[in-house]
């Protein structure tokens, strides 16, 4: 079965072929950073025009570069949500009408999901079940995955997801958009030493909360001289907490429930500093990790192939409305039944 991916949920537009058997073949991404690094932010009117501008032009070249024709295509997946509303229904009512019109089923994908099976996209995918920690711009969530669809939410964010308060401190210390990856940046010049705290690490649960953490950056930014060391000192203890503190609610996590494999993805797990806490802390806990690689842990068409594919192989698919939902409980899905 070949499938075409479609991700429009942000400011990315991505689009790839899966195949059931021979695996992924092709994928694109528009990045809409440059356009949005103006505002000092993703203004949302202008990611959906920009998708609407990209996107076909992307799925013909994808179609173009995988040798494959339309006629080829036997099903589509698309992203639904969560996400900004117009960028969904670009996505959503492009992909509902090209599987209409080459009269193949389409499915709608959940964004969160696309991220928690793009492992699987790997030569050594995980095996269920695992916990998976997802961390983006607007989700941090650790749940408990038995298979494709079951899920249990363990904990969330109660507040601003670890990507969010990334990007915030990011934008206190004057480093632009998108503020994550700067912040990163800078952090490799400084020195960890300043005691951030480790928010909700003290108390039962494995809720997250990480505001306050960048209120206590705020204050520690107005408390010192703002030299670009000292910038580079609060990059570093700021990324060092958030790091620590997503350790510590994964070994909390992973001796509950006794399960020996953990998945980490979304854009935050990119970061190297997480990518190493995460490791040194599996290491010692005796657990199998499992990171995406880069180009797969941010918004991409191939998640959303693969885990649209899944779907469809196991019979489901959408009727004909456009379904966009830009806040979807990744707790409602459905689950593939074995």
């Amino acid at each position: 079965m070949y499938v075409l991916g479609i991700e429009t949920s942000c400011d990315e537009t991505g689009v790839a072929i899966y195949h059931s058997e021979q695996g992924l073949l092709n994928h694109l991404l528009y990045s809409q950073v440059e356009m949005h690094n103006e505002y000092g932010g993703v203004v949302p009117e202008l990611a959906s025009r920009d998708h609407i501008r990209k996107l076909v032009p992307l799925i013909k070249q994808c179609l173009q570069e995988s040798h494959l024709k339309n006629d080829d295509i036997n099903g589509i997946a698309y992203t639904a949500g969560p996400g900004l509303m117009g960028a969904l229904l670009v996505g959503a009512a492009t992909a509902r009408s090209l599987a209409w019109s080459w009269q193949i089923p389409a499915i709608a994908v959940h964004h969160m999901e696309g991220h928690l099976l793009a492992p699987m996209l790997e030569e050594s995918p995980p095996k269920f079940p695992f916990i998976a920690l997802l961390i983006s711009g607007g989700h941090t969530l650790l749940i408990q995955v038995e298979g494709i669809g079951r899920y249990r939410l363990l904990g969330e964010s109660l507040d601003d997801a670890a990507g969010e308060a990334f990007d915030k401190t990011a934008k206190m210390l004057g480093l632009g958009y998108p503020g994550g990856p700067k912040l990163s940046l800078l952090a490799e010049r400084g020195c960890p030493d300043i005691k951030f705290p480790r928010p909700m690490t003290d108390r039962p649960g494995l809720d997250f909360s990480f505001s306050g953490l960048k209120t206590f950056a705020l204050n520690t930014i107005h408390a010192s001289e703002k030299t670009v060391q000292d910038k580079a000192d609060i990059a570093a203890s700021f990324q060092s907490a958030v790091a620590d503190t997503l350790s510590i609610k994964c070994k909390r996590a992973l001796q509950q429930t006794g399960l020996k494999s953990l998945v980490v993805a979304g854009g935050v797990s990119a970061n190297r500093k997480i990518r190493a806490s995460l490791t040194e802390m599996a290491d010692k806990e005796n657990v199998q990790i499992y990171f995406p690689r880069p180009q797969f842990c941010t918004d991409n068409g191939a998640m959303i192939a693969y885990a649209g594919c899944q779907r469809l192989l196991a019979g489901q698919q959408q009727g004909l409305e456009i379904f966009a939902r830009p806040r979807w409980p990744i707790s409602e899905l459905s689950p593939i039944q074995n």
